[in-house]
């Protein structure tokens, strides 16, 4: 648990509002407990608000009550913000009392840790998860949370040499003064507009991650990434490494041809091939392993253990993670590919494919939200719709030529695949990549993604 006793001593009043009681939430209530600091917290949820109480908080509806006495408002990074404020936001303004997140009190904390920060519209998680586990491996002792793993306010940060830390857009924009020492931004691109309002503030959000002193790892392979880089190289504070997939740059890090090079000072050095790490398929992965080589560096590791590291990295479940394989068939959990992007990366890293997709759309009008994965029609063998979507996506399917029958629900779905798959003369893959989110049918994606594994299991034991 976070020490936050030195921080309490600052404080005006001790006394802090909570709002938005999950795993977070309730981390960071106790973690203020320990260190003397009255709380008073609010959920929507019963349940939640029951296990703060039960932990020692005050149980008050922080969207009414005065909240003048109170040293800032500890808000949930689900909970709307900046575009169309949720009504504790309005009460809190009101009050003139300060607005952050965990990732700012854990700043605030004094903790003397090295913090290395990663965002991106895709991809954070794993590129999260491959940091960290590559910095234990070659060494370093390394932990990571966030958006990920454990949340920070229950960390135990007693033996670590590197915090990893996987931030969203949501989660920045709650922290007025914590930058992260090294700062990753792997991609952008529309997402989350129904948050943020306008791409603009999305892009925004993202930017603050390099703002001040430390070190910034940018892929520039994008429109917005690329204005990030330049605004960075302009304002000079931050030391700069850009990365690209796409094709050589004049320096910096770069991949061509599936291999990993640094242009530096004129000279073109080979670092090593990406393309034979076993879970790391795709132009994405390569990615996500060009910036954490270069983040790496700073640790001043040594390139052998750094691919060495890629190559044991055994993957993130639900993100084109490899559930079994059989015969010539083999089943990808990619249930993270919850819009078309996301979906396009596991398309683009596989060939022969039964493809699973459905749930609820991410929308827009005049838009189905399987837009730009037409182009891997020539790769899809057959697709399964399930859930909400599969009425609305049965038109841009039969327009661009898929040929796909609406299972429903995802066990069935599954079974067809399976069936299908079994009778290819070809090495194939069933992906779960469904191009939208989950909450139609499943509480989460992590849900979905489990219901697939267990389906599939269960299917490869009665078969076998």
């Amino acid at each position: 648990m976070i020490d936050l006793s030195a921080y309490a001593q600052t404080l005006e009043h001790k006394k802090v509002a909570v709002f938005g009681l999950g795993l977070s939430g309730l981390a960071t209530i106790e973690a203020l407990l320990n260190a003397k600091i009255s709380v008073t917290a609010w959920d929507d949820n019963a349940d939640n608000k029951n296990k703060a109480q039960a932990l020692g908080a005050d149980i008050e509806d922080l969207t009414t009550i005065d909240l003048t006495n109170f040293d800032f408002l500890l808000l949930a990074p689900g909970v709307p913000y900046t575009y169309e404020p949720h009504d504790v936001v309005a009460n809190a303004q009101k009050h003139n009392l300060e607005i952050i997140g965990d990732l700012e009190l854990l700043h605030r904390s004094a903790h003397g840790i090295k913090i290395v920060g990663i965002t991106g519209t895709n991809g954070k998680s794993t590129a999260t998860a491959l940091l960290t586990h590559t910095l234990n491996e070659c060494g370093v002792k390394a932990v990571m949370g966030g958006n990920i793993g454990k949340a920070v306010m229950a960390l135990d940060m007693s033996d670590l040499d590197v915090l990893v830390l996987e931030i969203s857009s949501y989660q920045m924009d709650l922290c007025p003064s914590f930058r992260p020492d090294i700062a990753m931004i792997l991609n952008i691109s529309a997402d989350h507009l129904d948050r943020h309002g306008s791409m603009k503030a999305y892009v925004d959000a993202k930017k603050k991650i390099v703002e001040d002193e430390g070190v910034a790892v940018i892929d520039i392979d994008d429109d917005f990434t690329m204005s990030i880089f330049d605004s960075v190289f302009c304002a000079g504070t931050r030391k700069i490494k850009p990365v690209s997939v796409k094709g050589e740059i004049p320096e910096g890090l770069f991949v061509k041809d599936n291999i990993l090079k640094r242009n530096k000072g004129g000279k073109n050095n080979v670092i090593g091939a990406l393309n034979v790490m076993p879970m790391l398929k795709g132009l994405h992965n390569q990615q996500n392993m060009a910036c954490c080589y270069a983040v790496a560096k700073e640790f001043e590791l040594d390139d052998q253990d750094i691919l060495r590291g890629f190559t044991s990295y055994a993957g993130l479940p639900h993100r084109q993670y490899q559930v079994a394989s059989c015969d010539t068939v083999t089943y990808i959990n990619d249930s993270k590919a919850t819009n078309a992007e996301a979906a396009a990366k596991a398309l683009a890293a596989f060939d022969t494919i039964y493809w699973i997709i459905g749930g609820r759309a991410k929308a827009s009008e005049g838009k189905t939200g399987l837009e730009g994965l037409e182009i891997f029609n020539n790769k899809v063998v057959k697709t399964y719709v399930i859930g909400e979507a599969q009425d609305s996506f049965a038109p841009w399917l039969v327009y661009h030529h898929f040929n796909f029958e609406k299972c429903g629900d995802l066990e069935t779905a599954t079974r067809n695949a399976h069936r299908d798959a079994l009778q290819s003369d070809k090495e194939c893959v069933v992906l779960l990549s469904p191009a939208c989110a989950s909450w139609d049918q499943f509480a989460s994606f992590e849900a979905r993604g489990d219901l697939f594994s267990k389906t599939v299991l269960e299917l490869l034991d009665k078969d076998a």
